[in-house]
């Protein structure tokens, strides 16, 4: 796979696009004038991995809200970048910028472009309001996502090219031009929706039409309103994923309704099924058959919680049930858990068996030593 190539921009101190690893990002749900709530949910953001956190940016207070959390977590050794998340009002995405590190703006919310109105009146508009921020963030040295979703695309381009892939890139190209045209190229770009063959769609015409006009962005990329539970979780891989694997997307928000914590796994996992960012340990394990030698569900779990030390290590461990397909099937696996003989466990270290017929009741103790003396040495 090889990664669309992007200029790298940066949040604060950390760099995006370009070389940089993929980086996983989320947003608080909650109120950002709820100065205490926020702060505690992005710690546990943080804490959870995360890399950079938006906030939903509404109001002058908001904006002050965002200065002064900005502030307590920098007194606390916590250096993350916050993002400012602006719809609507243009004169609140001005005033973000002091506080935020980059500044989120919607193309069909930030100009209220009326369906009728001729093509160079709607370009004249554009270069007076969008330029005139380009410009106060090219001052500020702050970055810009112009984040284009199905759902608010304005009028004008409804009307010439419906909700359509085709609305929402040339929307942004509109925005993008603008910006170029000031010497402005700090700038990151989603195509979002939330049915996922649109959001695929969109991506990979973006990219298209972007390299042919020189146009190197870094993409946010994610599913938008994705819901709750299972089917959100589903969704986002298969979106994100398949961008991933065309080599498109330089950071990632997995949207799942309700604590946003729980995206940040979610993300990682992502990411590490595609293999493009290896950071959590990785499990193979056969879904279990006749032929099985052992109770695979409950070692599996066992071995889980043995080896949940070497997260960071982007270790794959492999649990297999038998040697029939287990040998071939775990031949990537750095270490492997396989059922010999009944009650009886062969170790694996890089497809090549290094301790044979261990008792079951001491082969996870042998794996996690094996594993140990691995990151030792």
């Amino acid at each position: 796979m090889n990664r669309r190539k992007s200029r790298e921009i940066f949040l604060g101190n950390i760099g995006l696009g370009g070389d940089n690893p993929i980086r996983v990002q989320s947003m608080t749900n909650t109120k950002t004038e709820a100065v205490d709530a926020s702060i505690d949910q992005i710690k546990k953001l943080y804490d959870a991995g995360c890399e950079v956190v938006r906030l939903a940016i509404t109001s002058s207070a908001s904006c002050e809200a965002l200065g002064y959390i900005r502030s307590k977590l920098k007194a606390d050794g916590l250096a993350i970048p916050l993002v400012a998340d602006v719809h609507f009002s243009q004169k609140i995405a001005f005033e973000a910028l002091k506080y935020a590190d980059k500044v989120r703006i919607n193309p069909g919310n930030f100009l209220h472009s009326d369906r009728n109105l001729l093509s160079k009146a709607r370009t004249k508009n554009i270069a007076n309001s969008f330029g005139a921020f380009v410009i106060a963030a090219k001052n500020a040295g702050k970055s810009i996502r112009i984040g284009v979703n199905q759902g608010s695309l304005d009028g004008y381009i409804i009307k010439n090219f419906g909700r359509s892939s085709l609305g929402l890139v040339e929307s942004a190209v509109e925005f993008a031009t603008v910006a170029v045209d000031r010497g402005f190229r700090d700038m990151v770009f989603s195509f979002k929706s939330s049915y996922v063959p649109s959001m695929v769609e969109a991506y990979e015409f973006a990219c298209q039409r972007f390299d042919k006009i020189g146009f190197d962005f870094p993409m946010h990329v994610g599913v938008t309103e994705a819901g709750d539970g299972s089917l959100a979780r589903v969704k986002s891989a298969i979106g994100i994923g398949s961008l991933l694997l065309k080599g498109i997307g330089d950071t990632i928000r997995v949207s799942i309704t309700g604590d946003p914590v729980n995206e940040i796994g979610v993300a990682y996992e992502i990411l590490q099924s595609c293999g493009v960012r290896k950071t959590m340990v990785e499990y193979v394990a056969c879904p279990s058959c006749g032929r099985t030698q052992f109770d695979i569900e409950k070692t599996l779990r066992a071995i889980k919680l043995a080896t949940s030390r070497f997260y960071g290590s982007g270790l794959k461990i492999a649990v297999m049930g038998c040697i029939v397909n287990g040998i071939g099937e775990m031949g990537d696996a750095d270490f492997g858990y396989v059922g010999g003989l009944p009650g009886r466990i062969d170790l694996y270290k890089a497809g090549r068996c290094v301790k044979r017929a261990i008792d079951e009741k001491d082969a996870v103790n042998e794996l996690v030593a094996l594993i140990s003396f691995g990151q030792e040495s």
